[in-house]
């Protein structure tokens, strides 16, 4: 008798062990310090942002290498159409994530599944339409985007494989908006490490084993991303989410799928304004500059991705703490975890700042040798990343807003930098400053961007801490946590 109570009593020790361990992964967002909690979300993401950059970066690698800068020139080309497809991927998964972290807050598990469904659906049935079009129209698209008659060969051969890859690509950025919504910042990491990795293994083999130049790095590419797509789909069906998923859970309910469009169109707007953006810079440099700028662009490009992914990765760890406390009503953690990551993105901006004015020419020549290319590069590079220090300020404060479900300023901001300013500047400068111009316009957009992000952040934050000390009068549990 007394060994079965013994046993009975281990049993129901584990289920209560089991109870709070599950209670504590679904409620640390709204309980651990704001430091630990922001470097635990944090780390993750910027690792698995940086190797998602390291895998743009050595692809330029290879291809300057192994085909030369007009290959460069040819990514550079087809890169604005690879955002646009990122774009619509990000606007599901950025706004479901903010949706999920609410509801997670708010403890409606039913409603976070949903919506992590019905983003994942239109992110398949866009990234099908994408496919189609983009195949059709493909030379007329490039010539667009500011391919000249050397470059449009190359472009075409990398962008035709691309795109069957879309669908791929969509699930797995989509996917991992979601997984890191819920807090699974490790396994948000590992479906870009696995791309990745892949991708670092397989271009060479393409590009120079089977001698298949850029078109080798467009199929190393497409299967990378097929491998990221299984492994996020295999989260799902092992049931390793929190999130409670169905298949009816992917069923498209149009009240939220407006509300993921809504809460997720900055991020569109900001990522379709860099295709945008890709449009007006080729073609001024097409100009102004010919094959060589495009190509030194294409370089500067890659080399500012990677500088600011960490930042982009600071940012996927800031949003569920921010949407997750404000769906909680707990301002106070807000107002602190703002204050904290615009802290660690200013120190990250400082130090590729310093590389980046320090070294160009030896982060350069990673990609080609071309005296030509590097001339036009070198200079360019020092002047478009000048305000990189500034640059967390914008990612951090759109990504406040879309936390806290306010889409109106998260639209307008997401449109500041690409649209209203960066945009109309690269169109008009070059004409007063010639090819300068063009780099010169980056810098100034950064820094009008910037000021605008901050002082509206600085007004919505006075506004809800005004409204929840007024609360926290009110309701007795609150004291002490003032915002």
């Amino acid at each position: 008798m007394n060994t079965n109570n013994k046993k009975a009593a281990k049993r129901s020790e584990k289920i209560l062990k089991a109870g709070a361990q599950a209670l504590n992964s679904k409620t640390f967002l709204g309980t651990e310090p704001i430091w630990p909690l922001l470097r635990r979300l944090s780390i993750p993401a910027i690792i698995g942002m940086l190797v998602n950059a390291l895998y743009n970066f050595v692809d330029t690698i290879y291809v300057g290498q192994g085909v030369g800068p007009l290959a460069i020139g040819a990514l550079s080309i087809a890169f604005p159409v690879q955002m646009l497809i990122s774009a619509f991927a990000q606007m599901f998964g950025v706004g479901s994530a903010s949706i999920i972290s609410r509801r997670l807050g708010e403890k409606n598990e039913e409603a976070a599944a949903n919506a992590a469904g019905t983003a994942l659906s239109a992110t398949v049935i866009t990234a099908l339409v994408i496919t189609v079009l983009g195949t059709i129209f493909i030379e007329p698209l490039l010539a667009a985007f500011g391919a000249t008659e050397n470059i449009l060969p190359y472009s075409r051969d990398y962008l035709s494989i691309i795109l069957y890859g879309s669908i791929f690509i969509s699930i797995s950025m989509s996917s991992n908006n979601i997984i890191r919504a819920e807090g699974k910042a490790k396994t948000a990491m590992f479906i870009m490490v696995i791309g990745t990795g892949a991708n670092i293994i397989l271009d060479p083999i393409f590009i120079f084993g089977f001698n298949m130049g850029i078109r080798g790095a467009a199929i190393a590419t497409v299967i990378s991303q097929i491998l990221s797509a299984l492994y996020a789909i295999r989260f799902f069906i092992r049931n390793e989410s929190i999130l409670p998923l169905h298949l009816s859970s992917f069923k498209i309910r149009l009240k939220v799928l407006w509300e993921t469009v809504i809460l997720g169109f900055s991020f569109f707007v900001r990522q379709a304004g860099g295709s945008l953006m890709a449009l007006a810079v080729n073609n001024m440099l097409k100009i102004y500059g010919g094959d060589m700028a495009i190509a030194a662009y294409g370089m500067v490009l890659r080399v500012m991705m990677f500088f600011l992914m960490p930042v982009f990765g600071l940012v996927h760890g800031f949003q569920p703490i921010a949407g997750y406390n404000y769906g909680a009503r707990r301002m106070d953690r807000v107002k602190e975890v703002v204050w904290k990551a615009i802290l660690v993105s200013t120190l990250i901006g400082l130090f590729g700042f310093l590389l980046i004015m320090f070294f160009p020419r030896f982060i350069l020549t990673i990609f080609t040798s071309d005296a030509q290319a590097l001339a036009i590069a070198v200079p360019a590079l020092r002047i478009v990343m000048m305000m990189i220090p500034l640059l967390g300020v914008q990612a951090i404060g759109s990504t406040f807003f879309q936390s806290t479900g306010k889409a109106i300023p998260a639209f307008f901001l997401g449109l500041s930098r690409q649209f209203i300013f960066l945009i109309p500047l690269v169109l008009i400068l070059p004409g007063f400053l010639g090819l300068s111009g063009v780099w010169i316009a980056f810098p100034i957009a950064d820094l009008m961007a910037t000021l605008l992000t901050a002082t509206w952040m600085l007004i919505e934050l006075k506004k809800m801490c005004r409204k929840f000390n007024a609360e926290q009068l009110v309701d007795a549990e609150g004291i002490g946590n003032r915002c």
